[in-house]
């Protein structure tokens, strides 16, 4: 038996031996470690067994939350420790960073990116001497391998940038943010470059309460030559001057407008010039970081934050079938419209096989960067244009296959020849009267061949005037005389306010998601009909840092702040120099700012709900959420409640009220007060109608274009009544965007052109 248990026990260690032995033969792997687990995923299948790739999911090492956590008298010496909850995946990382051949960090290819990879060589014991940092502008096979060959050094002056901008915010909001809450509410917080957003739409708030509205005329005429179609031409000047907006003008009243008619009707017609020519219209550049949530806002509704997951899901990698998890657009926070010369190789051939040869440009198309451009990627593309829409669509969920479509059309697009329009522009003599009538028609497509699934061809309707010569005289069919008032500037919504950070330079394109959510979150804006308006705690928390902190929420020091930290990212300028020159002052005018302010008092406003639990009339309150109804008897009672919309219409399962409620997103939904007990919901809104033909309520469905239904609430009933768009309202904004169009590639021409001037001058 003795002899049997010696045998098991040798046999046990030479397995042992022979095991250790295979380990020891076996090569050692290369561990490389990126942000998120799709990514990882991705770049896995295209580097092969030599490599592990883990996911870090994002930051490891931060500012602690319970603390101040800078060191002031010390160069303002950062603490960071260890994110809680992350002490396992720590654990895991070090474990293969210890086993592994070489540790290669692949976090983003940008400021916070190369923050993430100097966080990780100090947990990880990564030499920060070594070539240990890998970057790349998309997820595709070649790019990968490329990037694994060339490794550097971690830029320090891009992690020095970060840190300044990351410690700057810390310090505005550890200090700023203790005033708040003692002289205003708890729970309050103030950022640096929130709190100018707040501010911009505050400021056009203000705009709006203290416009006031100006009537003024236009006059639009129908006219035709003989038997030929009747056109329209517009009014222009009067006794040689231009009609204008303004009240003082002929045109400023009804009175004013019906008596110019009746002259027009007396007057007789013809035509004083008539001008052919012919314009080009150019593709837009590809997509920036700022110009896609632009027109994913635009054009399919996106907010900022939701355009920027589809498109991280789109980069990071999506599973194509048997093609396995494939990124599908470059790198989506740039600031740049360059294209490497692959790409538009690439987007060449396709457009030749395609298209033909007239649709494709003898020269690449070049696209002049902002001057503020940091240029450090390309633009957003598709990283393999044969991967079209049409191809990865069963792929995609509804969201990710618009927002690809849209980055696909328009990086193709982009690389494509002008549109060209033969215009007509005449003018037409009725004695003091000058009125005009323009006219163009679509004589090759260009790129809008491509580009058909954005509005370029609405705007671009074909409008078809008859062959006139000078001197041709026109018959009078119909004057039209036409009211307006002019209107306040709009309200922000996600695009306009992107459009403004960027223009004044406020904040980066990767920080203006991230803005959006926070300044809704902290209760200082709210979403109502996709724009953005400022709650009463808004205006009282800017009123209060307008008098006391004026440079936080000054737009043109922000915008130097965000300057500097460009230039502390390039080597210009050292980290605690800029904290430095920042930290004194705003010490100073905190300690006086906590002196001079009193406690605010917010206004309060009492409903007529009484609590359930004490009987005191509950008070309207503001939350993350929007407003809700709370009990004043807080701390003692904490009764809350949802403030509902009374609709008036009764619930068809119970016949309780159907009240308005907001989704967690912010949109309106229609449901029974009587929840839980009763669960009917409607996203379309009840109406106090009853169906003509069965009596119950009808639900009006609203449609994007402007466009109503009423439906009658009753399934088995088919009550349908259509309630068109007003045909109107709809020529007005389509003359409006089409002008706003015009001007914006007027802008671009004249940019492309003083670019191509100043590369002339330098050779």
């Amino acid at each position: 038996m003795a002899a049997t248990k010696t045998t098991k026990t040798t046999a046990k260690t030479t397995k042992n031996a022979k095991a250790a032995a295979k380990k020891k033969a076996a090569p050692k792997r290369s561990l490389v470690v990126v942000e998120s687990p799709a990514k990882a995923k991705t770049i896995e299948k295209y580097l092969g067994r030599k490599y592990m790739v883990r996911a870090s999911m994002g930051h490891l090492r931060d500012l602690p939350k319970s603390q101040f956590g800078i060191d002031v008298d010390h160069d303002f010496e950062p603490k960071y420790i260890n994110i809680r909850g992350k002490g396992d995946l720590i654990k895991a990382l070090k474990k293969d960073a210890k086993n592994a051949e070489h540790v290669y960090l692949a976090s983003d290819p940008d400021r916070e990116g190369e923050a993430i990879a100097w966080h990780l060589a100090h947990i990880l014991d990564v030499p920060l001497d070594s070539d240990c940092r890998i970057v790349f502008n998309e997820i595709t096979k070649p790019a990968i391998q490329e990037a694994v060959k060339h490794p550097r050094h971690i830029d320090m002056d891009q992690v020095d940038a970060q840190q300044a901008r990351r410690m700057l915010d810390r310090i505005v909001g550890y200090k700023l943010s203790p005033l708040l809450w003692r002289k205003v509410r708890k729970g309050l917080s103030a950022g640096r470059v929130q709190s100018v957003t707040v501010r911009l739409i505050c400021d056009r708030e203000k705009e709006i309460m203290v416009f006031k509205s100006v009537e003024y005329w236009t006059i639009g005429v129908k006219l035709r030559q003989g038997k030929s179609p009747m056109f329209d031409a517009e009014l222009l000047t009067i006794d040689g001057e231009k009609i204008t907006t303004d009240k003082t003008t002929t045109l400023g009243d009804k009175k004013a407008a019906e008596k110019v008619a009746k002259d027009l009707a007396a007057s007789s017609f013809a035509v004083d010039t008539v001008k052919r020519s012919e314009r080009r219209r150019r593709p837009a550049p590809p997509f920036t970081t700022s110009s896609l949530q632009q027109d994913a806002a635009r054009k399919l509704g996106f907010t900022s934050r939701r355009t920027m997951m589809l498109a991280q899901q789109l980069y990071e990698g999506v599973d194509l079938g048997k093609h396995g998890a494939t990124g599908l657009i470059t790198y989506m926070r740039t600031d740049s419209t360059r294209i490497s010369e692959l790409a538009q190789g690439e987007a060449k051939s396709y457009l030749l096989e395609n298209f033909g040869k007239e649709y494709v440009p003898d020269k690449p198309n070049i696209y002049a960067a902002g001057k503020k451009a940091q240029d450090a990627h390309e633009g957003i593309r598709p990283t393999n244009v044969a991967l079209t829409p049409e191809a990865v669509e069963k792929y995609l969920d509804k969201d990710q296959l618009k927002l690809y479509t849209l980055i696909w059309q328009r990086f193709m697009a982009s690389q494509m020849t002008p549109a060209i329009y033969d215009t007509l522009t005449i003018t037409i003599g009725a004695g003091r009267f000058t009125l005009r009538a323009a006219g163009s028609t679509l004589k090759f497509a260009g790129f809008t061949a491509v580009y058909a699934g954005a509005d370029v061809t609405k705007k671009e309707k074909d409008v078809i005037l008859p062959d006139l010569k000078e001197g041709d005289a026109l018959k009078l069919e119909k004057v039209l005389p036409q009211q307006h008032f002019t209107e306040p500037p709009p309200r922000y919504n996600d695009a306009s306010i992107v459009k403004t950070l960027e223009e004044k330079d406020i904040g980066r394109p990767s920080t203006y998601a991230p803005i959006i959510d926070t300044i809704q979150a902290r209760g200082y804006v709210q979403r109502i009909d996709k724009h953005f308006q400022p709650t009463e705690l808004g205006f009282i928390v800017v009123d209060m840092l307008e008098e006391y902190f004026k440079n936080i929420v000054d737009v043109k020091f922000t915008a130097e702040l965000e300057n500097d930290l460009d230039a502390i990212a390039d080597g210009k300028m050292e980290k605690n120099a800029l904290l430095k020159n920042f930290y004194g002052p705003f010490e100073e005018t905190i300690e006086k700012a906590d002196e001079a302010i009193g406690q605010v008092e917010l206004p309060v406003e009492v409903s007529d709900v009484p609590c359930d639990l004490c009987g005191r009339m509950m008070v309207v309150k503001q939350g993350r959420y929007g407003k809700f109804l709370a009990c004043p008897g807080f701390p003692e009672c904490r009764n809350t409640k949802p403030l509902l919309k009374k609709t008036g219409v009764k619930c068809p399962k119970c016949g309780g009220e159907i009240v308005e409620r907001k989704s967690r997103r912010g949109r309106a939904f229609y449901g029974c007060e009587n929840y839980p007990k009763c669960d009917y919901t409607t996203w379309d809104a009840p109406q106090k109608e009853t169906c003509p033909e069965c009596g119950s309520f009808m639900l009006r469905h609203r449609y994007k274009n402007g466009r109503t239904l009423d439906y009658c609430s009753n399934d088995a009933c088919k009550t349908r009544i259509d309630h068109p768009i007003n045909e109107e309202l709809a020529k007005l904004k389509k003359r409006l965007d089409a002008k706003k169009e015009r001007e914006e590639q007027e802008a671009a021409e004249k940019a492309a052109k003083k670019t191509k001037k100043t590369a002339k001058k330098k050779a």
